[in-house]
């Protein structure tokens, strides 16, 4: 066990980290949670966020894994159902399922000693609470299971609930429907709301730039060309081709973002906005207090909900592990390229990362980078000596210069080309250390 990692997780990102740890002949035992892989894809799984209408907002081809292509006939957009399909497929193919303990949860990792000397991962399963001490640990349980639920004055009379206990839009047939939130899925929610409740409104504390998920017939994230584009005139081309397909939003009542596109996350939703044109839906301001069944807004209406749904996003959450160890800074931990602890080799952090188009490859880069890493120390080559002074010589997140919004979910967002240029320039030292 003492020369093993200990790989906490079976989603997308767990099982990239496991495929490239076989690659490099580094020996891991995998935990999971639910009976199978997937992760949240999983709608069946313990810690699964996901919705029966939930799909992709980034296309197949700019999200698959690259030496794992999703089929032909998978849709552009895939469902939740596809995706664990594919996932399963995934494991299956690069022969995963063998390295992992299902339906184990992991409920307490801490150091032995000093850095180096080991790790103590404590977990729980059918046959009860066991431990072993590995040399390291690579967690990947995911960004998006810890519902981030806001504190709201008074007392609601009716049905609160995060998105997270959402599941399906039966669940709104008849309702007076206050949808928290508008990003990608409180807009895909709102408009399962639309169709099955009574009525439906979407408060907004801030705006957002609306992405339709086709231009010219083509997924939107398939348009942008090789070239890098400086970002004020990638700014100035895209918000052209916006007011082309998506128009104003402000004429059906949302707010005008104040910041600049690519400074948050973008809604790749064409519904939303086409319920806002016909009237299906009433764009509403941010919440100042409930009161019975009467929400009041800051604006100083009011109107009367039977429901409402909090989309309200998700906190990262490392139970099992000591923040301190962590590195965390503010609303995230603080790690080298997001993933690697600026002073220890035996603890990294996989998936918290997040970019518009980085997809599940960016995500497999990043696992390789570690894995190639931890390889290169174990045999003492100089570009994990380089790499590991690198790291603990101070650093700043991957931003590309961009000024992302000060949000808890924009806490660990990076721009993909600065991100992706770094890993894989890693990923090409390393390499090039172990061919020597």
């Amino acid at each position: 066990m003492r020369n093993r990692f200990a790989l906490i997780g079976a989603g997308p990102m767990g099982l990239a980290m496991a495929k490239v740890l076989a690659e490099q002949g580094i020996g891991f035992q995998g935990f999971e949670l639910h009976r199978d892989v997937g992760g949240l894809w999983d709608i069946n799984g313990p810690k699964s966020t996901m919705y029966a209408s939930a799909h992709l907002i980034s296309s197949k081809r700019m999200t698959e894994f690259t030496d794992f292509p999703m089929r032909d006939e998978v849709a552009d957009y895939p469902s939740h159902r596809e995706l664990k399909g594919y996932f399963r497929d995934f494991a299956r193919e690069f022969d995963l399922y063998r390295h992992y303990r299902f339906g184990t949860e992991v409920i307490r990792v801490e150091p032995v000693g000093g850095s180096g000397d080991g790790w103590r991962v404590v977990w729980r399963d059918a046959e009860g609470e066991q431990e072993e001490i590995f040399a390291g640990v690579l967690i990947a349980n995911g960004t998006l299971s810890e519902p981030n639920m806001p504190q709201f004055k008074g007392d609601f009379a009716g049905e609160l609930i995060h998105s997270s206990a959402y599941r399906t839009a039966s669940q709104f047939d008849g309702k007076r429907v206050l949808i928290v939130g508008a990003g990608n899925s409180g807009c895909d929610i709102a408009v399962d709301a639309i169709h099955h409740g009574a009525s439906c409104d979407l408060s907004m504390r801030r705006g957002y730039y609306f992405v339709p998920k086709y231009v010219f017939g083509k997924p939107a994230d398939t348009m942008g060309g090789a070239i890098r584009l400086p970002m004020w005139l990638k700014r100035r081309i895209d918000g052209v081709i916006l007011k082309w397909f998506v128009g104003d939003p402000q004429r059906y009542g949302f707010p005008k973002p104040d910041y600049q596109l690519y400074e948050s996350h973008p809604v790749v939703n064409s519904l939303v906005l086409h319920h806002a044109g016909h009237g299906d839906i009433r764009i509403r301001p941010d919440i100042d207090r409930f009161e019975g069944n009467t929400v009041h807004f800051t604006d100083g209406s009011r109107a009367d909900y039977d429901m409402i749904v909090a989309a309200t996003g998700y906190k990262l959450h490392y139970p099992f592990i000591d923040k301190a160890l962590l590195n965390w800074q503010g609303d995230a931990p603080h790690l080298y390229l997001n993933c690697m602890h600026p002073t220890r080799d035996d603890l990294f952090v996989l998936g918290m990362v997040e970019a518009s188009g980085l997809g599940w490859q960016g995500r497999h880069e990043q696992a390789e980078m570690v894995a190639r890493y931890i390889a290169g120390l174990r045999a003492g080559g100089a570009a994990a000596q380089a790499l590991r002074a690198e790291k603990a010589g101070g650093f700043d997140r991957a931003t590309g210069g961009m000024a992302y919004l000060k949000l808890p979910r924009m806490a660990y967002y990076v721009d993909k080309a600065t991100y992706r240029k770094a890993v894989t320039g890693w990923i090409a030292r390393l390499a090039k250390g172990q061919a020597a």
